[in-house]
């Protein structure tokens, strides 16, 4: 079983916080059985880039299969892992100049 990447580097505080944000988000990006393809890379990158804390949902059957795509994910994007459940992952990658319309971490507070 793949080991989940960057999810050690957040605190348990820092976790719980997005988690409780991200309990309200909507998938953004949707992956399905064509897999990780250069469209989807460019919309998650979008994505992460706008909302910093996204929602992206796996559908492809195989368990194992979705945890080596959203690590695969992850490191493409450089994005950190804060939890995943069933077919949807939440993803985080900060911003350095978030823009407080669009990101779910300046929104919510």
């Amino acid at each position: 079983m793949p080991t989940y990447p960057k999810a050690t580097t957040l605190k348990n505080s820092e976790l719980k916080q997005y988690r409780a944000i991200a309990h309200r988000l909507n998938p953004v990006v949707m992956i399905g059985g064509q897999g990780v393809s250069d469209g989807v890379l460019a919309e998650l990158d979008r994505a992460l880039k706008d909302h910093e804390l996204i929602k992206l949902k796996v559908a492809v059957g195989d368990r194992d299969l979705r945890n080596t795509l959203i690590v695969e994910l992850c490191d493409r994007s450089g994005a950190t892992l804060v939890q995943r459940i069933g077919n949807t992952a939440t993803l985080l990658r900060r911003s350095p100049s978030p823009d407080p319309r669009k990101s779910n971490l300046l929104r919510s507070l």
